[in-house]
This record gives C-alpha cells, structure tokens and sequence, in this order.
C-alpha cells in the first residue's frame, strides 16, 4: 500500500463486530457511571483554579492544539482525523494508575477523569465534528464519505449518554448493587477494549507498513505536545508539584481505544484514523510511564522519598 492511499482504506469487521464494539462502549460507560461519587468532583469547590486548568487544558486545550498541529505538519486528512479524534477523547483509567506511581495528586487525577468521562458522553462527538471542520482537509474527508451528521450524533450519543445516565441513577438510588456490578463490568469492558486495539492494530499493518516511523513519529510528537500542554496550565493555574504532575498527565493520557471504537463503528474504520488511535493506544503508556520515572528521579534528586498527594 502506498502512502496515497491509507485515506482509502477501511477496516470493516460486518455488523455483528460493529454491535460488539457498540456493546463495549456502553458497557465501558455504565461502568464509568456506575463508580461515579459528588466526592470526585470536590475540587471544583475545593481548588477551583487547578481543577479547570485540568478541565479546560483535557476537552478545549488539547484539540485545539492538535488542530494547530494538523496545520503546521499537514498530514493526510485520515491521519489528521485521527489525531483530532483522539484530542477529543476523554481521559482513561491509566491516567489515575500512573499519577499513583508518579507520586502524583491522584485524587484529582481521578477528580478529573470521572468530569472528563461525564462531559464525554455528550461532548465527543460534538467535539469531533467541531475540531475537524476547522481543518479543511478533514472537513472535506468527512464530507467526501457523506457522513449523515444527525445519525451520527444521535447513534454516538445513545452509545455513550444512556448507559451513562442510567449507571448514575442506579449509582444514586442503589449504591450496594452499584458497588457490585462496578469492577466486573469495568474488567469486561477494559477487556472488550483491550480485544479492539490488538485486533485492530494487528489488521492495520497495511498501514503502519506504509507510514512507517513517519506515523510512530507523529504520534510521539503529538504526545508530548499534550504532556506539555498540561504541564503549561498546570503552570498557569500555580498547582504545587503533586497536582502538576496530575494534570500533565491527564493531558496526555486519552481513552484511545474509545476513539478507535467511535471510529470503526461510526466513520468507515478509515486507516490512516485507525492506525493513529491504535499507536496512541500503545505509545501514550510508554510515554507516561517515562514521565513518571522522570518525576520519581526528580523526587530522588530532592533528596524526598515521598511527595504529598
């Protein structure tokens, strides 16, 4: 495959993978809702700049940034898409468990994934089809594969809001059986997830053949654009190093598997799309992993063997 022709192919996995990959994402939301408390949003009231330096720098910061990326390195538009709709993903568990490892302030860190969660339920899609009509390249992409833009709010927001919605009704009104049903459903839904990108990356070879390093390059630098981004209005907000280190990595972690799935499901599994979710996937973990070896080897050169969270 040529480098021409990555926006011309699709990954189709037949109705019945699409119904599965729908089925993940509603489970993955209700488990999300499910463990949703009014105590994971106390920052709001607590430390109000910190939290919306989070908030803004995760839903507008980031896409706007990747936006600004797509026009200073003019990728093909399927590749740009994939960008745009990752920025516009909300952030992931892995967040909360390397804010843990890197002695970070884990409890806004998960403050900040439960609002990023709830405000995608009703925002991702908007999102996507927002930021990506501001790059024209991948407006006309859209265009060009004459998407219906009512069906795909709608069909994207009964995914993600209902099971949403009702995950918080029975989280409210029936917590015992909540408390249950969170961690089974939450590890099938991981899971589910899990089985997307290793499935989906594997038959994007084509693709990643084509783009070669040129696609892990990209994906690297758009990374650690985000990283530093949230770092900046972590800056910007005057957290201490504990909540810095939260939002930097809030930032730069993405629920790129979420991305892929809306991807497949609802925009013609196109490949340069694919292939960036899925080494999002794979590299935003890398990635973060190293910033917390940087922020544990930084607490050693301080002589501190414990930062407060």
């Amino acid at each position: 495959m040529n480098p021409s022709d990555i926006d011309s192919f699709q990954l189709e996995l037949g109705g019945g993978g699409e119904a599965g990959l729908a089925a993940a994402i509603a489970i993955m939301m209700f488990a999300v809702a499910l463990s949703l408390r009014m105590e994971h949003f106390r920052f709001f009231k607590k430390q109000p700049s910190i939290y919306l330096a989070g908030v803004i720098g995760q839903i507008i910061g980031l896409p706007l940034l990747t936006v600004g990326l797509c026009f200073l390195i003019n990728p093909i538009p399927s590749v740009a898409l994939g960008m745009i709709l990752v920025s516009c993903c909300p952030g992931g568990s892995v967040s909360n468990i390397l804010a843990l490892f890197g002695r970070a302030n884990t409890a806004l860190s998960v403050s900040l994934t439960a609002t990023s969660s709830l405000f995608a339920a009703f925002l991702t899609p908007i999102s996507i089809l927002f930021w990506s009509s501001l790059y024209p390249p991948t407006n006309n992409l859209l265009t060009e594969i004459n998407l219906d833009v009512v069906s795909f709010l709608s069909q994207t927001l009964i995914i993600l809001a209902l099971p949403l919605i009702i995950g918080m009704l029975i989280a409210h009104f029936a917590p015992r059986l909540a408390e249950k049903l969170q961690k089974p459903l939450a590890t099938l839904g991981a899971g589910l997830l899990m089985l997307v990108i290793i499935v989906a990356t594997w038959q994007f070879a084509p693709v990643y053949m084509a783009l070669g390093l040129g696609l892990v390059g990209l994906v690297i630098i758009h990374n650690s654009c985000a990283f530093l981004l949230g770092y900046i209005f972590a800056r910007l907000a005057q957290a201490d190093i504990p909540s810095r280190r939260a939002i930097t990595l809030e930032v730069g972690i993405q629920n790129s598997g979420l991305g892929l799935v809306i991807l497949l499901t609802q925009l013609n599994g196109l490949g340069g799309a694919g292939a960036i979710a899925g080494a999002w996937g794979v590299w935003h973990i890398i990635g973060g992993s190293a910033l917390v070896a940087l922020f544990r080897w930084q607490d050693k050169q301080r002589g501190k063997t414990h930062v407060r969270s």
